[in-house]
């Protein structure tokens, strides 16, 4: 298993009334007719979906034709996704062969193909084998919360899933997620492939702002590579079949409640994405405090959390902490006073004043690097905002998995 990250047990993922899974094998990167590498996610109608998607502008075809059938404004019947090819840089074939998995579901499911949301993942550039996933579509069988984890997966080395329960109002409300991510992972509004379900009930302007809330703190919040992917998209699907009252508003009593427990599921995914992280053996928080915006917190953050020189030092459990007070500097504060700044590591106090602490003793240093769990905290000291980043450090093994990706 991956550095503290502990296996998902479908006992405990919840059910969603209004959401049928099933998984197929397609056989879609090299013949395996065992490895599950299709998910079929079916939605009851009266539900309401809302989507974040990559900022790359070489997006795959899926998100484009995602993006197309959801600004259609129909009510959206189904998810597909497969894994072992991202159908990304493939040009307007790509397009036409999200659309025929489209068609062909929509046959299925006696609806329209503008109704079914496609997605991919996988290697890039290479065409996608449309025709084994259109035949395996039919030899689909029921899946669990569990089984549709791992269908998704592709270079993770375990399947990754959230759920809790709660009462609204005394009703009961259930909220279950699935995400897969283990490389290509840096946000730029959304990373991986997340999916969420709740039963609540949710009006579709107020899902479009939920979801832009949580993707902000918990998959926009985690970094492995700095590479954001072409088909990166996090949805969350409200199929509104539990007893509770619909939230209609921002403002309802109930939204925060809510968003509290969507924000605890969609965390506990990011952060499973990075204790997964390729090859990945230390998982690092880094708290950015004090400072003027949470963006500017954030762009600190994500200059620790991807600089290769601060991840090898990580790996080697080695305290070369200049390489993190470097990667501060680089972060484009540019009226930064680091005069001010305080850097910990846990509740090691390594740089103040400008430099390092006269009190610091390279063994303190030396015994956090070698946990599993290591908080970087950094003090601005020039305001009041504080974001939180996850990371984690670079291996042999990060080189190892992606030099044979395509093998």
């Amino acid at each position: 298993m991956p550095v503290n990250l502990k296996p998902i047990d479908n006992a405990q993922l919840a059910p969603i009334a209004g959401v049928d899974l099933a998984y197929a094998c397609a056989s879609i990167k090299k013949p395996d007719p065992s490895r599950k590498d299709l998910l079929v996610i079916r939605i009851d109608k009266g539900n309401t979906v809302a989507g974040v998607f990559t900022q790359n502008r070489f997006c795959a075809a899926p998100v484009q034709i995602c993006k197309q059938n959801l600004d259609a404004g129909v009510q959206i019947r189904a998810l597909v996704i497969n894994t072992g090819n991202a159908n990304a840089g493939t040009g307007e074939s790509g397009r036409q062969h999200a659309r025929a998995v489209c068609a062909a579901l929509a046959q299925e499911l006696d609806c329209l193909p503008e109704q079914i949301l496609p997605f991919s993942t996988g290697v890039i550039l290479e065409p996608l084998p449309v025709e084994r996933i259109i035949t395996a579509l039919p030899t689909r069988q029921p899946a669990t919360w569990a089984e549709a984890a791992e269908a998704i997966m592709t270079t993770d080395v375990a399947p990754k899933a959230s759920s809790r329960v709660i009462e609204i109002d005394g009703q009961r409300v259930a909220i279950t997620g699935i995400a897969k991510g283990a490389g290509m992972i840096h946000p730029n509004m959304a990373t991986m492939l997340g999916f969420i379900a709740t039963d609540a009930a949710i009006t579709r302007p107020v899902l479009n702002q939920l979801i832009k809330e949580v993707a902000d703190v918990s998959f926009n919040s985690i970094t492995i590579d700095g590479d954001t992917s072409t088909n990166d998209s996090f949805m969350l699907i409200s199929t509104g079949q539990s007893a509770a009252a619909r939230i209609d508003s921002v403002q309802h009593p109930a939204y925060e409640q809510l968003k509290a427990v969507l924000l605890e599921v969609a965390i506990e995914l990011a952060q499973a994405i990075v204790r997964d992280g390729e090859g990945a053996t230390k998982f690092i928080t880094i708290q950015v405090e004090g400072g003027r915006s949470s963006a500017e917190c954030k762009a600190v953050g994500y200059a620790i959390g991807r600089s290769p020189l601060v991840k090898t030092a990580f790996f080697a459990s080695d305290p070369n902490l200049g390489r993190l007070l470097a990667a501060i500097g680089y972060a484009g504060i540019s009226d930064l006073d680091v005069d001010r700044l305080e850097m910990y590591l846990d509740d090691v106090l390594v740089a103040k004043d400008g430099g390092r602490n006269p009190d610091y003793k390279e063994e303190d240093g030396q015994r956090v690097m070698q946990q599993s769990e290591i908080t970087v905290r950094v003090v601005l000291n020039r305001g009041l905002a504080n974001a939180t980043v996850w990371s984690c450090d670079f291996s042999y093994d990060y080189v190892k998995i992606n030099a044979d990706y395509r093998s």
